[in-house]
C-alpha cells in the first residue's frame, strides 16, 4: 500500500476592501410656496375676508337675494297661525293694551302726559320695531349654519335681511298706526314727513347692533337666551310707557341721570318719531341737537357694527 502523504497547509489569504467612495448628495431643489403656487394657479382660501370695498360690493351685488330672503321670512314668519299676518298688528297692539294697563292706570304713568294713548301707542310700535330687529340678529348666523355651511356668499346679507324683514312689517303696520292716531285726535299734517328720516336713521342703528350680536352669538350662543332681560330693561328705560320729561321736571333724579336717559338711542328715536305724529309733543320735550344725536347714533352703530362684522368673515359656520 502506498504511504499515506500529509496535506500541505495553504497560507491564509487576507483581503483588503477598499474605503467606500465618498458619496455626494444633491441638493433638493427649494418647495416653491404653497401661497405662491395657488396664486399663480387662481387659486384662493375657501371662505377667506376680501378687503371691505370688495365686500361691499359682494353684498351690493346681492341685494335681491337680501330682499327676496327678508320678503320669504316676512311672509312665513306667521304661516302656521290661524290669523296669519295680522299677528305683525296684533302684537304690538296687545303690548300696547297691556302696559296701558298697568303703566297707564295702576301706576298713573298718563298723568301730565297729554294724549297718552298716541304717546304710548307710538312708543310701543317704534321700541318694537328695534327689540325685534335686535333679537333676530342674535340667530342671523346661528339660526342659517346650514345655509352659512353650504354657499359662499357675504355672511352680512343675514342680519341685514333680516333687519330689512322687521322694516317691512313695522312699515305694513304704521297703516293701523295711522288709524289708531285718527282714532284720537291726531291727523296727517306736515310734520308726519320728519317720520321718514327718523325711521331710516332707526332701521341704521337697529341694522348695526343686530350685526354686533349677530357675531357675538355665532361664537356664544347664550347671548340670545340672555337678550330678552335685557330689552326688556332697555324698553323700560327708552320711555315707552313714561314721559323722560315728566321725570326730568319732578327732580328726583340727578341731571346726568336724565341726559342719559334723553340720550338713550332707542328714546330718542322713539321721541322723535311722537314729535313727528302727535300735535302735543313738542320740540321742548326733545334733548338737546336730537337730530344730531340720532344721526351719530346711527352712523356709528351701523358703521362700528358693519365693520366688527366683517372682520370675523372668515370664522363665521366654522368649529
Amino acid at each position: 500500500m502506498p504511504a499515506h502523504t500529509p496535506r500541505r497547509k495553504l497560507p491564509p489569504v487576507t483581503t483588503t476592501l477598499a474605503p467606500p467612495a465618498p458619496q455626494t448628495q444633491t441638493p433638493a431643489a427649494p418647495a416653491e410656496d404653497l401661497g405662491a403656487l395657488a396664486r399663480r394657479h387662481g387659486l384662493s382660501v375657501s371662505g377667506a375676508r376680501p378687503p371691505l370695498p370688495a365686500y361691499v360690493r359682494q353684498l351690493w351685488s346681492r341685494r335681491d337675494f337680501i330682499t327676496a330672503f327678508a320678503t320669504a321670512r316676512l311672509t312665513a314668519q306667521f304661516s302656521q297661525a290661524r290669523l296669519g299676518q295680522v299677528w305683525q298688528v296684533m302684537t304690538p297692539l296687545l303690548n300696547a293694551a297691556v302696559y296701558y294697563l298697568i303703566f297707564g292706570v295702576l301706576m298713573n304713568a298718563k298723568s301730565g302726559v297729554p294724549d297718552y294713548v298716541p304717546f304710548l301707542v307710538t312708543g310701543i310700535f317704534v321700541w318694537t320695531f328695534t327689540a325685534n330687529t335686535i333679537q333676530s340678529g342674535t340667530r342671523a348666523i346661528s339660526g342659517n349654519l346650514g345655509l352659512v355651511r353650504a354657499l359662499h356668499f357675504p355672511r352680512a346679507s343675514l342680519p341685514i335681511s333680516l333687519a330689512l324683514q322687521q322694516l317691512q312689517q313695522l312699515l305694513f303696520s304704521l297703516g293701523v298706526l295711522v288709524v289708531l292716531l285718527a282714532c284720537f285726535g291726531e291727523f296727517p299734517a306736515w310734520s308726519w314727513l320728519l317720520a321718514a328720516p327718523a325711521l331710516f336713521l332707526q332701521a341704521l342703528f337697529n341694522t348695526g347692533v343686530a350685526l354686533v350680536l349677530a357675531r357675538l352669538a355665532a361664537r356664544t350662543p347664550d347671548i340670545g337666551q340672555l337678550m330678552p332681560f335685557v330689552l326688556r330693561t332697555w324698553m323700560y328705560a327708552s320711555g315707552a310707557m313714561w314721559s323722560i320729561q315728566n321725570l326730568a321736571s319732578s327732580g328726583r333724579f340727578p341731571e346726568a341721570v336724565v341726559l342719559a336717559l334723553q340720550c338713550n338711542p332707542a328714546a330718542v328715536y322713539i321721541d322723535l318719531m311722537r314729535f313727528a305724529l302727535i300735535e302735543s309733543f313738542t320740540a321742548s320735550q326733545l334733548p338737546p341737537h336730537v337730530w344730531a344725536l340720532a344721526a351719530g347714533w346711527a352712523l356709528l352703530a351701523f358703521g362700528g357694527g358693519f365693520i366688527w362684522f366683517w372682520k370675523a368673515e372668515e370664522t363665521y359656520g366654522r368649529g
